[in-house]
């Protein structure tokens, strides 16, 4: 298989990543309001994001407002923030990276070993990426599972996983695999060896070479004397 059509495969699975990232860390529907027990008003719903509560009614009007201090949300959501904030500075510098060593561009030049080493720190990269925007989306998936089960929370408060999530899974699944495409990339690197005979082995076949014309030389001269 040609490698830069792989590469090619990996850096489309990480600008599909970076794409990924950035609308998981900007969308509100990271929790939702679970309609059960007694909560049945199914015109009326609430989204819980990194940023912003948004409360929609009827699929027709929706008012969003972002959080009002820093220091007054759950360590969940900092740490969210953080990471994700992470995630998508790190995304993007490994997509530029993986674009300078790309088989099909000339920004390292023509140096093999060079792109090799730009592809191998580009695909690390994009794996820590996926990392750190799979632990927020995994734990507050974990904390929504853990209180939704709890029967001493109320079951107005209890919320439900929302698309952002599973929009993080599938981000955090393409930025590993492109990941791994790239750093893979690097160690299939064509190895050339040079098969030399060992100096005996060349020694002896040179002193059959030269003895052979010598032998029929001299044949040949007493054939001409008789």
């Amino acid at each position: 298989m040609d490698k830069g059509a792989v590469q090619i495969a990996g850096l489309v699975l990480g600008c599909i990543g970076i794409i990924g990232t950035c609308a998981v860390t900007g969308m509100p529907q990271w929790r939702v309001t679970a309609f059960i027990e007694n909560n049945i008003v199914v015109f009326e719903a609430l989204w819980e994001g990194l940023w912003m509560n948004c409360y929609r009614q009827a699929n027709i009007r929706m008012q969003c407002k972002m959080y009002d201090s820093l220091l007054a949300l759950s360590p969940d959501l900092q740490a969210g923030r953080a990471l994700m904030c992470i995630a998508v500075l790190l995304s993007f510098m490994s997509f530029m990276i993986a674009i300078i060593g790309m088989k099909c561009t000339n920004c390292a030049g023509d140096n093999e070993k060079t792109k090799r080493i730009i592809l191998l720190v580009a695909g690390i990269t994009f794996i820590i990426s996926g990392v750190l925007v799979l632990i927020p989306v995994s734990w507050t998936a974990n904390q929504i599972i853990r209180d939704f089960y709890n029967p001493m929370v109320n079951p107005s408060q209890k919320r439900e996983l929302g698309d952002a999530l599973y929009i993080g899974w599938a981000t955090a699944i393409c930025l590993v695999a492109g990941g791994c495409i790239l750093s893979c990339m690097c160690c299939s690197g064509e190895k050339k060896f040079k098969y030399s005979l060992p100096r005996k082995l060349a020694a002896s076949n040179v002193t059959r070479q030269t003895a052979v014309p010598r032998k029929t030389s001299s044949l040949y001269s007493k054939s001409q004397y008789v």
